[in-house]
């Protein structure tokens, strides 16, 4: 297991700020976002249920993580959550739930990690933050960039259902959406 597979420990958790309390009930804005796997995907036409967790970048094996990555609360984690959804990703499917990865990385960056950690799912480019801006999501900067702080969304035909935020530990997140899946009786086939 690598340096990013694991969580190291006294990560700071973040705490919930309001920054997603407007979430739910808002239908996603018809927005194509490039995805890894190949054609553009506008979230807001998709029907049944869609799992799309935002975070705010995977890092590279070889590469140092932003300037001060371990102390920004949520920042830490993105690879075990993806990696989790990965693991997670069949009895999603099972539930009736497609999986997306979110993030303002590029589409080659993001490429680059979902090969090397085998996601059977596509991540989606932000990289305009345009999605991030017509729905408000919460966002910090760090080393000149903007990125998406840690939020999963359940979306029902486009409308988002469930909103988790804050996300920690990340690497428990998918566990999580399972659980509430179950509890809520979503196991609608995807058409």
């Amino acid at each position: 297991m690598s340096r990013l597979e694991r969580l190291p420990e006294g990560l700071v958790a973040p705490v919930d700020d309001g920054a997603c309390d407007h979430l739910p009930g808002l239908r996603l804005p018809a927005l194509a976002l490039p995805a890894t796997t190949g054609p553009s995907v506008d979230l807001s036409s998709l029907p049944g249920l869609t799992v799309l967790y935002a975070y705010p970048r995977t890092g590279q094996p070889d590469q140092p993580l932003p300037t001060d990555w371990d102390v920004i609360p949520g920042a830490r984690g993105c690879t075990p959550q993806s990696c989790a959804f990965r693991d997670h990703h069949a009895e999603l499917a099972a539930a009736g739930a497609r999986v997306f990865g979110l993030s303002t990385q590029d589409t080659a960056y993001q490429t680059e990690a979902a090969g090397r950690l085998h996601l059977p799912f596509p991540l989606l480019s932000d990289a305009e933050v345009g999605l991030a801006r017509a729905l408000n999501l919460p966002t910090f900067q760090v080393d000149g960039m903007t990125l998406l702080r840690r939020v999963t969304l359940i979306l029902h035909d486009g409308v988002i259902q469930k909103v988790f935020y804050p996300v920690f530990p990340p690497d428990q997140n998918a566990a999580q959406v399972l659980a509430w899946l179950a509890e809520n009786n979503c196991a609608a086939a995807i058409s």
